[in-house]
């Protein structure tokens, strides 16, 4: 017979632990430094809030390793969010599709030709390529480009190209006029050159009586 149910009688439905009681004496087993050690940063309150990556001060490790250096991207996988990548396709390997066929991301997939999507695809130009094929990737070389046309299949891109910002050329200083090798006389040096003059009249009057 099943026990009647009363206020006397009711206990859990599942045995519960008993929590941990520190800091009630040495006699407790946790008792005197409520099992924090002695001093140091870990049995300071709020210790245990440190942000991810903190090595107490020291250089943290992202810091002390070097970074890969290169363009942006979100999406540029595996190799990180910080360095682009595309996955390499010769067009030697296009062999595979038919005649006539379309060469997109998700056909190369289909074919065993690459992995997934997720990474931009550029056609390069090792090997031969003797069918004609619409071929529709993310970027593709100057020589891939011309062995497809040769072919006579058709090249579109996904993605436009960058183009390169053209350096800016500084002007050309213009060139310095040589000052003239003689100056026109000013009216101050002619003022001092006049009284010249009457000294060359006494002297003449002087020596007309002398020959007399």
């Amino acid at each position: 017979m099943a026990e009647k149910l009363n206020l006397t009688s009711l206990k859990p439905a599942q045995s519960r632990q008993d929590r941990k009681r520190i800091g009630r004496g040495i006699g407790s087993g946790k008792g005197r430094y409520s099992g924090r050690g002695i001093k140091g940063q870990k049995s300071r309150a709020g210790s245990h809030k440190m942000r991810a990556g903190f090595e107490g001060g020291q250089m943290p490790i992202y810091m002390r390793l070097g970074k890969l250096r290169g363009a942006t991207s979100k999406d540029a996988m595996p190799i990180g969010p910080f360095r682009t990548s595309t996955a390499p396709i010769n067009v030697g390997s296009l062999d595979r599709f038919d005649d006539g066929a379309e060469v997109t991301p998700e056909s190369l997939v289909e074919k065993g030709l690459l992995k997934n999507t997720k990474t931009d695809v550029k056609l390069l130009g090792n090997g031969e390529l003797k069918k004609k094929l619409t071929i529709r990737v993310h970027a593709i070389s100057a020589t891939a480009r011309e062995k497809v046309e040769q072919a006579g299949g058709t090249v579109s891109l996904l993605k436009e190209p960058k183009l390169k910002k053209k350096k800016k050329h500084s002007k050309a200083k213009p060139e310095t006029v040589a000052p003239e090798a003689e100056a026109p006389e000013t009216p101050a040096a002619a003022a001092t050159e006049a009284p010249a003059e009457p000294e060359a009249a006494d002297q003449a009057e002087e020596q007309a009586p002398e020959e007399e």
